[in-house]
């Protein structure tokens, strides 16, 4: 089965004032060094679990605060090592208004085939409460730049709940990104993460407090006006043109084996899952340490083996994430051996009960309701 493999680039120019990821700024000097750490740690991985690679995943931070010539490095040595399949899906995130037109052709030439940009929102103030370095014509002129670089595939991403948000400025957001025309479109509910300076200033005063309902009522809007306009969701913070739904977060939330490299990020393959330290010189200074290299990347910090009762209950987790697929009978039964009754029966008729998952016997999905209670469905699955 081929593999999704991750990179992640933990540079951004600003830090967002919601963001909790492992990014940094102001770290230029450090570019050059772990863009050839990280691709010694993709040739290792690559030695250790040579298996196809289906999709390619540059996250971060921006990953296009590189320059192209330390992209084409690390690039190249996924390409080497790994048989990266010749229609996989290559996605790279991308800041808007941070990119040239000849920066995205570059890009593209890589083999880069799938764009994901930040965009956000398109209210000014919003923007400036996020930190966020670029406005509403920033985003337009990226996908205009990105079209004629040849990109047939792009994402924005989108957030909603916002401290002062209305249902109108949000509508308004909705139909500014539906008139750029992305085969894809992300919606994420902001959470206002420990230690990041928007969540400090809702816990002084400085700013409204998220209000949950109104969020919910913003999620259902969206997903009203993204069917009307022929999205289609497929999983519950996604939607997409048919045809274009993320490939490579599928083989997460089907649980499926993926590898990542770079500074904090994760893996799971053959039972296994690790994540790698966090700073980014604690990672370069690992990586290039030299000597005999520790199993299973000398960058890994910590791990677990993923036993069947976690396997199950991650599956089930994931799984009705998509809101389309859910957990089939037969594929659930195919992996462990079991059918969904023997091993969640209970769960399952009192959460059918309950209004928050449908179940024809063939496959098991959430309800709209369930959508919005998700977290609470997942966690009858998972082992105590």
């Amino acid at each position: 089965m081929p593999i999704g493999l991750y990179l992640h680039i933990p540079f951004c120019r600003v830090r967002c004032t919601y963001c909790d990821f492992n990014t940094y700024a102001g770290l230029g000097r450090l570019h050059g060094p772990y863009a050839d750490a990280l691709a010694q740690e993709v040739r290792l991985l690559a030695s250790r679990f040579p298996r196809p690679v289906g999709t390619l995943f540059l996250g971060g931070g921006t990953p296009t605060v590189l320059s192209i010539k330390l992209l084409r490095r690390v690039l190249a040595a996924c390409f080497d090592t790994f048989a990266v399949e010749d229609d996989a899906e290559i996605t790279s995130e991308a800041n808007p208004g941070t990119v040239s037109l000849d920066y995205l052709r570059a890009l593209r030439h890589l083999g880069v085939n799938r764009l994901s940009l930040g965009a956000q929102t398109f209210d000014r103030g919003e923007l400036a409460m996020l930190g966020r370095v670029h406005d509403a014509e920033g985003v337009r002129l990226t996908v205009q730049r990105a079209r004629a670089a040849g990109f047939d595939n792009l994402n924005l991403d989108l957030i909603y709940g916002l401290p002062g948000q209305t249902l109108t400025s949000w509508a308004r957001t909705l139909e500014q990104a539906m008139a750029l025309t992305p085969e894809h479109i992300s919606l994420y509910c902001l959470t206002l993460e420990e230690g990041t300076p928007l969540r400090d200033r809702v816990l002084q005063g400085r700013l409204p407090a998220p209000d949950p309902d109104l969020a919910a009522d913003m999620y259902e809007l969206a997903d009203d006006r993204l069917a009307r306009e022929g999205y289609r969701q497929y999983e519950i913070s996604n939607w997409s043109r048919p045809g274009y739904e993320c490939a490579h977060n599928l083989v997460y939330w089907r649980n499926r084996p993926y590898l990542g490299a770079g500074a904090g990020a994760h893996s799971s393959i053959k039972g296994q899952r690790w994540w790698n330290v966090r700073p980014v010189q604690t990672y370069i200074d690992r990586v290039t340490a030299g000597g005999a290299t520790p199993w299973p990347s000398p960058a890994a910090e910590d791990g677990e083996i993923i036993d069947r009762a976690l396997e199950m209950g991650e599956t089930m987790m994931l799984g009705l994430r998509l809101t389309r697929e859910g957990v089939a009978e037969a594929d659930f039964r195919r992996r462990f051996g079991l059918s969904l009754e023997e091993a969640y029966g209970d769960v399952i008729r009192e959460l059918v009960n309950a209004g928050l998952l449908t179940w024809d016997q063939t496959r098991l999905r959430l309800t709209r309701r369930g959508r919005l209670l998700g977290n609470r469905v997942f966690a009858r699955f998972l082992p105590c």
